[in-house]
Parts: structure tokens; sequence; C-alpha cells
């Protein structure tokens, strides 16, 4: 009689770096003779629930607890039999949630994907540990470089949750991208907390650009766009090797919160103005048709109005080709949440963000108006009934614009391969093209 294989639904919360945990739970779960689900419509069929959490924000914090509670009562029902809760949330508050919530079975931190496994199927799965189950479409994935951060910004708990930047060896990150080619994946996100760190813990030096350098190596590797570098120690020579390298991306994410200095220094950022614009103008200089992506808050405290302007005038003067912002939230224990007042109105960080982005939405349709009639290299990520959508190398998947093509008698486009397309028209997060 064939012995009954569990079924367990693992539920991702929160950032790529999160999924890439949940992609190697899942392997790991696979090697150990679980089988292991991560399709949101077919959640809650399996007799174990695994939540991935995210601690970022407050509001990040708020889903994760429902998204526990939600499932805590369906335990309750037994309407699964067992209900098992990791990731950030989990790896900072713990303690107070096994006392809140004690219908979670089982509790772990943020990398404990292989305690786990081996608790359910009481048995250590064989496989590599950074082996992963893909989840995003098989032509690309997200390449976690590192974990944890250095920097101890005031405003952020992620060094409280995740410890110490941990760089992982070149040898073993190029080994993943070897085992991942294999299977199929062409597109490379290179994600850390912070890029501009990766390689001083091993080596003593950045080694980011050699990192490239040897992935943009591999044979199938087509793309590789780089997430979440820090202005302060930038590694400039990676813009060299973004400048010579056909498959690395033009593109950077780089979070550079806010542009007046005493905010700037309030925030402990370890940059100011005068230094950002410099080096803005130094990778766009070295890289020149690249984008620029990155992340502004709006009243974290010392943000006067006139700072806030400072702020527009930043983004005015710029131009970023990708922005994003959100409204400072306070985070216990943070230098921030120790030091300063949190004496910004919710309302009045909520009408900054607004401005913000509303002036972004402007630009950001100048920079996309500016692309018709071009042609552009885009990768098909699906299709829907009138239209296959596509991303081009300034496009990471999720959070930039795609690009929409009609489809016709004549097209005959496929997930995950390229083709060549001309833009014939523009909104601010979209683009309209056809076949070349």
């Amino acid at each position: 009689m064939q012995r009954h294989r569990q079924v367990v639904d693992v539920i991702t919360l929160g950032c790529s770096k999160n999924l890439v945990d949940s992609e190697r739970l899942l392997r790991q779960l696979e090697d150990a003779g679980c089988a292991a689900v991560h399709d949101p419509e077919r959640v809650g069929r399996g007799d174990i629930v695994v939540v991935n959490t995210c601690g970022f924000i407050g509001d990040a914090k708020e889903e994760s607890v429902n998204e526990i509670l939600k499932w805590a009562q369906k335990r309750s029902r037994g309407e699964i039999s067992q209900l098992i809760v990791m990731g950030c949330l989990s790896e900072r508050y713990r303690s107070q949630l096994i006392e809140e919530i004690p219908e979670v079975d089982r509790w772990y931190g943020k990398t404990d994907w292989i305690a786990l496994a081996s608790d359910l199927a009481k048995a250590r799965p064989a496989v590599a540990p950074y082996d992963r189950v893909i989840t995003t479409p098989r032509h690309h994935a997200y390449l976690k470089i590192a974990e944890g951060c250095n920097r101890f910004c005031a405003f952020c708990a992620i060094p409280l949750i995740t410890g110490r930047f941990r760089s992982r060896a070149i040898e073993e990150i190029v080994s993943e991208v070897k085992m991942l080619v294999g299977r199929g994946v062409k597109e490379f996100n290179v994600i850390a907390q912070d890029l501009s760190s990766y390689g001083m813990d091993l080596y003593g030096e950045s080694r980011l650009a050699e990192l490239i350098d040897n992935i943009a190596d591999i044979d199938g590797v087509e793309w590789i766009r780089l997430h979440y570098a820090y202005p302060a120690d930038f590694p400039m020579d990676v813009l060299d090797v973004m400048a010579r390298r056909d498959n690395v991306c033009k593109y950077i994410d780089i979070a550079l919160q806010h542009i007046a200095d005493p905010v700037l220094s309030n925030m402990r950022r370890h940059i100011d103005a005068k230094r950002t614009r410099e080096l803005l103008a130094e990778i766009r200089r070295r890289v020149p048709d690249i984008h620029i992506r990155t992340t502004l808050m709006t009243g974290f405290p010392g943000e006067g109005e006139a700072e806030f302007e400072q702020l527009l005038d930043f983004v005015r003067e710029q131009r970023f080709e990708r922005m994003g912002a959100f409204a400072y939230s306070e985070e216990e224990d943070t230098y921030g949440a120790k030091t300063f007042s949190d004496d910004i109105p919710q309302d009045v960080k909520q009408e900054r963000l607004d401005r913000l982005m509303s002036l972004q939405e402007e630009i950001s349709q100048e920079i996309q108006e500016s692309k018709v009639g071009s042609i552009m290299r885009v990768i098909i990520d699906r299709e829907d009934q009138e239209y296959y959508i596509g991303r081009t190398q300034f496009d990471s998947p999720e959070v930039d614009p795609e690009v929409l093509i009609k489809k016709t008698e004549d097209a005959n486009m496929k997930r995950g391969e390229f083709y060549e397309v001309k833009i014939t028209a523009a909104m601010p997060f979209e683009l309209m093209a056809e076949i070349v």
C-alpha cells in the first residue's frame, strides 16, 4: 500500500528575497519526500501550510499577522493538520507570537528552511542548500548573493532581523547560475539588501564587478539586472562591466531615500546631497543609456516643507526612469525610533507621497513617450486574449513597466523568448508595440 505523501502549501509574503527562501524550502521539501506547492489557486488543499512572513514595515507586519490568523482559524477547525510560520516576522517577534497565536504548530526563523524540511520529513534533505524550485516564469529568476546588512540606517529594521551582512562565495553563486541556466533560466535579477557591500566580509574588498563579469561569461545568461545598491561606497567598477557586457542590463536599482542634508543625516545614510548628485552624474557618464530605479521616503523626522520641496526639485532635476516611494513608518528598536519623535502627521506624510508620485508619473510619461518609434528587444512573460506581454532590459519583473504587443495573425510569440519590437505608443507605466 502506497504511503500518503504530505502536501505542503507554501505562502510567501514580502520581497523577492523572501521568495528565494521559499523556493529553497520547496526544493528541500521535495527532496525530503513531501509534495510542495507554491500556487495561490491551490493553497489550502494540502495537509500543512507554511507562511513565510515579512516584517519590514508596519503594513507588511500587519499583512503577515492577518495571514497567520486566517490559517490559525482553519487549523482550529481541523481544515489543515499543521500550521508553520517562518521568515522575518517570526525571526524578530517569535516569543511574542508564540503566546498570541498558539494555533501555530512550529515557528522558524528567516533562514531555517533546511531545519523546517528536516523536521517535517524526519530526514535531512541531500540537495545543495541553494538548490531551488523556480516559482517565477521559468525564464527568469531572482539571484540572492548575500544576506543581512551592516548599514543600520535610522529607519530600517532589516539589520535587526537578518543580522550582519554575509556574502555568498563567488564560486557557489556561479554554480547556482549554471544549474538554473540548465533548467531554462535566461534572465537573472541579482538581489541583496546591499549590493555595494558584496565581498567585503569574505574578500576584504568589493567583488561585485568580478561576480557580475563571471556570471556574464556563462553561456545561456541573456540578461543580468542589479537590485538594491547602496549609494555610499558604491562600487564604480561594476559600471565598467555594465558598459562592456551586452548581457548586463543597463539598469541599476539604488535606493536614495532623500536629498535634503538634514534628513539624510537623521537617516544615517552615510552620504550627503553633493556626493549623491556626483554619484548619479558619474553613473550616467559611464553608462549613458542607463535606467536608474530609486526609492524615496516622505515624512522622516526632520523633513519640513523646505526639505520636501528640495526632494521634489531633486526628482525634477534627475528625471529618474523608475521610482518608487513610501511614507515613513516608525519601527521599534531602530535608531530613528529611539532618537526622534515621529511628529509628522500621517496625512501630511501621505499628501507628500501623493505629490511626489504624481510628479514622477508626469516624468515617467515623458520618458516613455521618448521611446515611441524605437526598436527594442523584449522578453515575453505571458499573454492574454489581446496581447503578448513582455519587458525590455530596462524593466524588472513586477515593479517596472511592461510592453504590450497586439496579437495578429502574423505574430506567434512564445513565452520566455526574445523578440525585436517597435514601440508605437506610451503610457506612464506601459508601452505599446508591434513585432518587427
